[in-house]
């Protein structure tokens, strides 16, 4: 008969405790999706580059440069396409605009570098292409 207490006790015990314990793990669906604030860039070209990148977007991205557009990472030459492949890369905040909207300051992350400060220097020719893009770590 004391067997069959014990027994029953702890098998309470542990349904009890097994059916009050919670996740830790929060849901990524239940995670607030927060969209960066863009509307401090007022230069229309930048900003659609920008809006795409942010929303991983490749296709508008992308269809905003020349078909010959070149990138500049800290002054060295790139591959173009091949740099934006990389990951999902988005600002985390804009800081700042210069240069008529052209030049853009502010807290970049990479899924290959992680965080960092960043500039992005749009060049734009008279198509309304953008022709060169020159990023790389900022001082500010």
């Amino acid at each position: 008969m004391k067997r069959i207490m014990i027994t029953g006790i702890l098998s309470l015990t542990t349904f009890l405790f097994a059916t009050g314990q919670t996740k830790m793990i929060p849901s990524l669906n239940n995670q607030k999706k927060e969209k960066m604030d863009t509307t401090i860039l007022k230069n229309t070209i930048v900003k659609k580059a920008i809006d795409a990148l942010q929303a991983a977007d490749r296709q508008t991205w992308f269809s905003m440069f020349t078909i010959e557009a070149e990138l500049y990472d800290d002054g060295n030459k790139m591959d173009f396409k091949t740099f934006f492949d990389i990951g999902h890369e988005r600002f985390t905040s804009i800081d700042k605009v210069e240069n008529n909207g052209l030049n853009v300051y502010g807290k970049f992350h990479s899924d290959k570098w992680g965080d960092f400060k960043t500039y992005f220097r749009f060049h734009i020719n008279d198509k309304d292409k953008i022709e060169r893009l020159d990023v790389g770590q900022a001082d500010y």
